[in-house]
């Protein structure tokens, strides 16, 4: 008896899955990321997604390896916010990325500039999935919305190489300290 469609991996939080090597000839992935919000009559806190190219040190390569709603687009081309039926689609072209990127961070934060300080306490069902160019879904991770008072900026997971294969782990990791505070983790000047 045949089922609708392949099984997607849903990860959890440190879990990560092969992407190229499960899938030969893989040359591009669309990274999504999305959530859903507790409407408010007050002030909403604003998210916004962000990639950071980070070297074998795990810091950001340059400002020109980020890709965010100021740049849209990697120096190299090879990472790019597209739209789509997520908050934010992200194109990524693995073989146009450079040999000194060894992983890339997606993460979002709350914008401080939008509406006043917020946090993720109003985000529920937030999730990051990775898909082919057609959008076939290969992995999702769903991220723990409770206890989030006090975060301000959150990882949702990252591409990293492992040898030649590009692999996706899960991560949620969460910050009280912003942008600023990942800024300061991953060598970025803001």
């Amino acid at each position: 008896m045949a089922f609708g469609g392949p099984i997607v991996a849903s990860l959890v939080a440190g879990a990560n899955a092969a992407l190229t090597a499960e899938n030969p000839g893989l040359n591009q992935v669309l990274v999504a990321m999305g959530w859903d919000t507790i409407p408010s009559h007050g002030p909403q806190a604003e998210l916004v997604p962000f990639a950071i190219m980070c070297d074998s040190d795990g810091k950001a390569v340059s400002n020109e390896h980020l890709v965010f709603f100021n740049q849209l687009v990697s120096a190299d081309a090879s990472v790019t916010f597209v739209g789509g039926n997520d908050q934010e689609q992200i194109d990524v072209e693995l073989s146009l990325i450079p040999q000194d990127i060894s992983k890339i961070i997606f993460l979002a934060y709350v914008d401080p500039e939008f509406r006043g300080q917020g946090t993720f306490a109003a985000v529920r069902n937030a999730h990051i999935r990775v898909a082919t160019a057609e959008n076939r879904e290969l992995v999702r991770f769903d991220l723990a919305v409770s206890q989030l008072d006090s975060v301000t900026a959150m990882i949702f997971g990252e591409l990293y190489r492992h040898r030649d294969d590009w692999k996706f782990r899960a991560l949620g990791q969460g910050y009280s300290s912003g942008l600023a505070g990942v800024a300061k983790d991953y060598g970025i000047s803001l």
